[in-house]
């Protein structure tokens, strides 16, 4: 049988559910691990991803939080089959790199998006440039982000950026709350374009940047890019894959 570790958000019933399911099926370390079953919402989904990068072990997620679009329907018989049936989800992260200043640069991997925020009351100006070309020369807003295809369907919805398939080899480029211009959407960049920010004035409107877990304060520049040398794998049940959650997210009303 397939060698499984179980992790579990720290909520109750995450915690109730890994006891049962190493109790039924045997649990593993996760040193010897051939996949690793992660039990809670989105947020564990990816708290293990970052927690297995380099690794890249299939993690098969199982709903005991709320959203948990990146999660399959929790089940405790037939975990064996399911996954043995499971269907892979290859991601790759953006990698960022944020300048504020200090001779070291902050780096960091992001599943979901890379996002700039204003850090006080003033709006924060944004130069924008994509593969070293100028697109914005300035973006008065709360921020902007880049989203991975996973991740489009997070913050980058809620900021009303486009959702993008996975297969689409898409980034979407989404502006928070832009004043200027102020009939800008945003843009879908190729998946192997380099963004840079550089944000203007940044003595009088700070700017932090965030990769997934990772805040940088102060910046003064950002670049991102895909990495493709870092691959994650996701597991889902053949009926409600990745792939099929986020064309039909694309219908909900």
């Amino acid at each position: 049988m397939t060698a499984i570790a179980f992790l579990a958000a720290p909520t109750e019933v995450a915690r109730a559910a890994q006891d049962s399911l190493a109790a039924r099926y045997g649990a593993a370390p996760l040193d010897r691990a051939e996949v690793v079953v992660a039990l809670g919402g989105d947020g564990m989904m990816l708290e293990t991803q970052h927690r297995l990068l380099g690794r890249n072990l299939p993690v098969y997620g199982m709903n005991c939080g709320s959203v948990g679009f990146l999660m399959n329907d929790y089940r405790e018989d037939g975990l064996a089959e399911r996954l043995a049936q499971a269907q892979a989800a290859i991601l790759h992260p953006l990698r960022m790199h944020a300048f504020t200043g200090a001779p070291e640069v902050s780096e960091a991997l992001a599943i979901n998006e890379v996002s700039l925020l204003r850090e006080t009351r003033q709006a924060a100006k944004i130069r924008v440039m994509v593969d070293g070309k100028v697109r914005l020369s300035e973006l008065i807003c709360d921020g902007i982000l880049v989203s991975t295809p996973a991740g489009s369907t997070a913050y980058n919805l809620s900021a009303h950026g486009p959702i993008v398939p996975l297969g689409a080899n898409l980034l979407p480029l989404t502006p928070i709350s832009a004043f200027r211009p102020r009939r800008w959407r945003g843009a879908l960049l190729p998946a192997e374009a380099e963004v840079v920010f550089e944000v203007l004035e940044h003595e009088k409107r700070p700017v932090s940047a965030t990769a997934d877990y990772t805040e940088v304060r102060d910046v003064r520049r950002v670049e991102v890019r895909e990495d493709r040398s870092v691959s994650l794998t996701m597991l889902f049940d053949p009926d409600h894959g990745l792939s099929e959650r986020i064309i039909a997210e694309q219908f909900t009303v």
